[in-house]
């Protein structure tokens, strides 16, 4: 007896197309199964890119809950490109032309207009974090990597905006070196390890020096929060660059419900820094949640801790804001590594010590809970 297109759409409902991650039967992309010779169940699978990055990830989805299913003794799957029309209807379905996109609001460069985002939206659920410093070189890209895939790892949707538009360096972290995709107008961010991330580094390459005044920043990041299909997203984590620059202050207009955590290592100097970033932030009326301490401690083959970089800075600096210590991470070379791999220790040694630190981290991030924002302008009228 011949499969059914409804019996196919069935078995499938709960399978997600792997980097849209909406399922592939909502999306439409489920074509009307072929019954061929000898038994055997061919389903078309729409795909937004021929040939497909994500191949192997999509047939690693799909074929095994067809089987499971036993809707005929042999399946397959059929990847097809999608026509021009139906990419359009795919990218109003993801993006509707009356959204968040079709309205404008006052953009931090003067008098020109920008374009609103999902995330200033009455009612979204998205936490948005600011991982932030006042130096380089205190490991905060490294936080913002590990911290996403352990917020990940508990069922969380997750995505990176890389906004260190100068120093980029999380597609590297996370081993992605393919561009985001394309239906229509609308980027398609890629995704390792359960995070979605959009970064400069897509569009130019690792030698290529990104000499931009602050108008073009602000552009790029209004592009990386409009023009990507962000999904549903728990949390959006922002690498942002060290200082108090154009960056913080752009996020500061784009994203004002961003809560900030301040990355510092237990060296004064760098608490002292790191200082300065916890108060523009409290300039821009963005709320400080905590202080994560980086580098705390060596661990030898001794088995004892050795203070490389002093000790106390995370916790004085916690003090002084009034905020609470969220986690200490020990420096180890696997780290350093597993950025340099493009596979985060998080992903390569979830039992590790080191992992379970990030998980610690990420569940006192859960446990702050969103902060509420009050707005001077927003006001109650008798």
């Amino acid at each position: 007896m011949a499969v059914s297109k409804e019996q196919v759409e069935e078995a499938l409902k709960g399978v997600l197309e792997p980097e849209i991650r909406r399922p592939l039967v909502e999306l439409g992309l489920v074509g009307d199964p072929i019954n061929a010779w000898g038994g055997k169940l061919v389903v078309p699978i729409g795909v937004i890119a021929d040939p497909l990055p994500y191949e192997d990830a999509l047939r690693a989805s799909v074929l095994p809950v067809l089987e499971r299913a036993q809707l005929a003794s042999k399946v397959d799957i059929e990847l097809r490109g999608v026509s021009d029309t139906e990419l359009k209807r795919l990218r109003n379905f993801l993006r509707p032309a009356t959204d968040a996109e079709a309205r404008t609001v006052a953009n931090p460069i003067g008098h020109e207009q920008g374009r609103s985002n999902q995330f200033m939206e009455v009612g979204s659920k998205t936490r948005v974090l600011g991982i932030s410093s006042g130096k380089g070189g205190v490991g905060k890209s490294s936080t913002t990597v590990n911290l996403a895939i352990a917020l990940a790892k508990k069922g969380h949707e997750v995505g990176i905006l890389d906004a260190d538009v100068y120093g980029f360096s999380v597609p590297k972290m996370l081993g992605i070196s393919r561009s985001p995709l394309l239906v229509e107008d609308l980027m398609i961010p890629p995704v390792a390890y359960g995070v979605r991330c959009i970064s400069i580094g897509f569009f130019v390459s690792d030698e290529t020096p990104v000499i931009w005044r602050g108008p073009m920043l602000h552009k790029a990041l209004e592009q990386f929060l409009v023009d990507v299909y962000w999904g549903d997203l728990d949390f959006l984590l922002l690498d942002m660059p060290p200082g108090t620059g154009d960056v913080a202050l752009s996020m500061g207009q784009y994203l004002p419900k961003s809560e900030v955590l301040v990355v510092t290592t237990p060296q004064p100097a760098a608490q002292r820094v790191a200082q300065r970033s916890a108060y523009a932030a409290k300039q821009l009326k963005l709320p400080l949640r905590g202080v994560i301490e980086n580098m705390s401690w060596f661990l030898g083959d001794d088995g004892k801790k050795y203070l490389l970089f002093g000790e106390g800075g995370g916790k004085v600096l916690a003090d002084e804001l009034g905020i609470p210590l969220l986690a200490q991470i020990p420096l180890v070379p696997e780290i350093r590594s597993g950025g340099d791999d493009g596979v985060p220790i998080t992903a390569s040694q979830p039992s590790s010590e080191i992992s379970k630190a990030y998980d610690a981290l990420a569940s006192a991030v859960e446990t702050l809970g969103p902060a509420r924002v009050y707005r001077s302008e927003l006001k109650v009228k008798g």
